[in-house]
């Protein structure tokens, strides 16, 4: 089986070159023509999907070799691009580089190759001219099976210095198919970790992102940029499927064998999982069994798959927003709390006394509970001194060390979300502490070059710094709705 989507993959040779811009505001572009634009993120970002989304109407999706493997980007990528016309893909970092340590794993290059997908290189050319061709070149033939097909010339100056860019440009044989001028920064604030989410920004947002529309659409060709989409060459298998995922879950993920290991057994014995042997899953269907979500300005970080995965084990997913809801949603059996900006709003989430109490009660009560990152922070006692649930006796603080980047992991015992050996991939990206770091039962024991235990275990609760990606292990949305079930 095999599909043609046409697309683009945005990419740059750094950071900070303008690929948000190029990639959103193109997204836009595409889509004030009439096109369905099915929005993509390389890698484990979860900000620049939301101005994705408001630029497409789609819901904006990641693709990361790291997390969910190299043979998953193909999937998951037809499972969001279904139905539309075109599909745009914002690279990361710069072109070429990928998961420390690992080669191109998880970079926007073999991501590109992966998808068979065109790269668009948008080039900061401000403080260059006739050498943007050996950067160009040098870029363009570093790797023979990435297709760069054209160059987006960014912050250009002037008339003379767009002449000279071209002309060294012609030399390089890669055709020039957009030149932004230099222009007042759009509106895009950031802040420790990056762009503000768009949930915080709301009108503000939707303003940037009009704004890059306008700019692409004024500096590129794009019925050049969509003739080069349309070049790209046929993906075959088929599209990812939440409801064949959960029911016929695919083999573990490699790990390096020469990585440090973690300890992979519960304290006090007792034998791992076989990795790639989950227990054997039984079809569900929806019958009112309510997973909360939380939501809102402060929890802002998730992947769409995993609502999905929920629902296609069997779950009612019900969003809500602990700055503003009282109460859980009627009827939760089960909570997931993402990852986001507590700390940002942490005088509001401990004002809202009812809503932590409910959480804690919720918890103590048995019911499933999994927290990544930002829902660590709001479960722990206190954080910046301010009161949280309390469901766990540690406490968190805001630190100025950025912690970040990919894990291997692998769960130390059993819990809501996994069985002891269970071997996933993460990412962690804080500028937090919690303390104690890991409970009497810890989540995961981190393999690397100096192997350590993370997060908390307790009754079921499954807290964690890490972010891990379900699609790659969707047992793990099937055993939280059956611990949901029978808790």
């Amino acid at each position: 089986m095999s599909a043609s989507v046409p697309r683009l993959v945005i990419a740059a040779p750094s950071s900070g070159s303008g690929k948000t811009t190029v990639a959103t505001g193109l997204m836009a572009a595409f889509a004030a023509r009439g096109l369905a634009v099915s929005p993509h993120k390389v890698g484990p970002d979860y900000i620049d999907p939301g101005y994705h989304a408001l630029a497409t109407g789609r819901v904006g999706r990641n693709l990361d070799a790291y997390l969910c493997g190299p043979e998953l980007v193909g999937p998951l990528f037809l499972h969001g691009a279904r139905g539309c016309d075109i599909a745009v893909v914002e690279g990361v970092m710069g072109l070429y580089d990928g998961a420390a340590g690992e080669g191109e794993l998880a970079s926007t290059a073999h991501v590109a190759k992966l998808l068979r997908a065109p790269v668009v290189l948008v080039v900061d050319a401000s403080s260059q001219s006739r050498s943007v061709a050996a950067l160009v070149h040098g870029f363009a033939s570093w790797d023979p099976e990435v297709r760069v097909g054209g160059v987006i010339l960014n912050k250009v100056a002037s008339d003379r210095h767009e002449e000279l860019l071209r002309e060294a440009l012609d030399q390089a044989g890669v055709p020039v198919l957009g030149v932004l001028r230099r222009v007042p920064q759009v509106d895009t604030p950031s802040r420790h970790l990056g762009l503000v989410p768009v949930a915080e920004r709301q009108a503000a947002a939707v303003e940037a992102v009009a704004a890059m529309a306008a700019q692409v659409s004024e500096g590129c060709d794009l019925d050049a940029l969509a003739g080069l989409a349309r070049s790209a060459g046929a993906l075959s298998g088929a599209a990812w499927d939440a409801a064949e995922a959960v029911s016929s879950p695919p083999p573990p993920l490699p790990f390096p064998s020469s990585r440090g290991s973690a300890p992979s057994t519960p304290p006090g014995g007792g034998a791992p999982r076989t990795p790639g042997r989950p227990e054997r899953p039984r079809p569900q269907t929806p019958d009112g069994l309510v997973v909360a979500v939380a939501g809102g300005s402060a929890f802002t970080f998730s992947y769409a798959e995993h609502s999905e995965l929920l629902a296609a084990a069997g779950a009612d997913v019900v969003p809500f927003d602990p700055l503003r809801d009282e109460e859980l949603p009627e009827g939760t059996a089960g909570l997931v709390i993402g990852g986001g900006f507590p700390e940002v709003y942490a005088s509001e989430l401990s004002a809202n006394e009812p809503l932590r109490k409910a959480v804690a009660e919720l918890a103590g009560s048995g019911a499933p509970v999994a927290a990544e990152c930002a829902g660590l922070l709001y479960l722990c006692r206190e954080l910046d001194g301010l009161p949280m649930c309390g469901v766990l006796d540690a406490g968190a603080r805001m630190t100025e060390r950025l912690t970040l980047g990919y894990r291997d992991a692998v769960a130390v015992g059993d819990s809501v979300l996994a069985a002891a050996g269970t071997r996933m991939r993460g990412h962690e990206f804080h500028r937090t502490a919690v303390e104690p770091g890991s409970g009497a039962e810890p989540a995961w024991g981190v393999r690397g070059p100096r192997p350590r235990v993370e997060g908390f275990v307790e009754r079921g609760v499954h807290a964690s710094y890490l972010h891990t990606h379900w699609a790659s292990e969707p047992g793990v949305a099937r055993r939280f709705v059956e611990r949901c079930r029978t808790s």
